[in-house]
């Protein structure tokens, strides 16, 4: 199946966060697509990164991640998403971030430039780390992904309101249209 790296799958807020919203649908087994299951979805999310990502003026000379990093670049987007998601919920504990910790330095250590995406990854993530705001991220309500809410007054509901956010709204005017209790 292709697909291509819209400014949607961008909307996270960190490269950290995009990385990890490469999953889609992570939490339902009979949906659920990993964008980089494909070696060449990877190769393209990053120029897409570098044109997209909000972070994407700490990592203008960004390069994709060889065949030989993609294990670390996969346990790092794990690594990511377990510790952030359990953050944002109040479950986060020494063994997230411990294993974020160890997939960070594993990315950084062994990434063949300075340049490369696992790297630059990881240094997203541990920027995440230090965030002096952490009530700022958070899980969008209709597909589950990771986003910072840079809202003045933190009210951001949808990792992006043209997409996430319109179709909660169509689904719950379909609903009173049609009579059904909303939930």
């Amino acid at each position: 199946m292709s697909f291509a790296w819209t400014p949607h799958r961008f909307s996270g807020g960190a490269l950290a966060l995009d990385l990890a919203n490469s999953v889609i649908l992570r939490f339902d087994p009979a949906r659920r697509v990993d964008r980089f299951a494909d070696p060449d979805a990877i190769l393209a999310f990053v120029p897409a990164a570098q044109a997209f990502c909000a972070e994407r003026w700490l990592f203008q000379d960004m390069v994709a991640t060889d065949a030989a990093s993609r294990p670390r670049l996969l346990a790092l987007r794990e690594a990511i998403d377990v510790h952030f998601r359990r953050r944002v919920l109040g479950t986060d504990d020494r063994n997230s971030l411990s294993t974020l910790l160890d997939a960070a330095s594993q990315a950084l250590r062994h990434a063949p430039a300075d340049g490369a995406l696992e790297a630059q990854s990881a240094h997203s993530a541990l920027r995440l780390i230090c965030e002096p705001d952490p009530q700022r991220m958070k899980i969008c309500g209709n597909c589950g992904w990771l986003f910072l809410d840079r809202s003045k007054n933190r009210s951001r509901t949808w990792c992006d309101m043209a997409v996430c956010g319109n179709r909660v709204k169509a689904s719950k005017h379909y609903k009173r249209k049609r009579g059904e209790p909303e939930p």
